[in-house]
């Protein structure tokens, strides 16, 4: 096993777990521990992992190839900044394609 075979999965759930936490600390202070909570919860856009053959491929770039990790889903999911209400969402789902984008220069 190299490096990167290590790295780069510690590297991934880090950003997926660890990462929203200090984002929710220092954006949404007064309520940081929910808006971790709703970070974390965006997680839910990799449902859209299911419909590939095969499910998990190390080897794949997830950004332009499920339908919710689509560009013109990245560009809802930017929209979604504007409406108060959704912006913990919005920087959930923001940060979770910024993570797997990640993903895509390891490969």
């Amino acid at each position: 096993m190299d490096f990167i075979e290590i790295a780069q999965p510690i590297v991934h759930y880090s950003l997926h777990f660890l990462a929203p936490g200090l984002l929710a600390r220092i954006f949404f202070k007064k309520e940081w521990k929910k808006a971790w909570l709703i970070m974390i919860a965006t997680m839910i856009v990799d449902l859209d992992h299911l419909l590939a053959d095969p499910i998990f491929d190390p080897t794949r770039c997830s950004i332009g190839f499920h339908p919710l990790h689509s560009y013109y889903a990245i560009v809802v999911y930017g929209l979604l900044l504007f409406f108060p209400k959704l912006r913990i969402i919005a920087v959930g789902l923001l940060f979770h394609m910024l993570t797997d984008f990640q993903d895509c220069l390891w490969i």
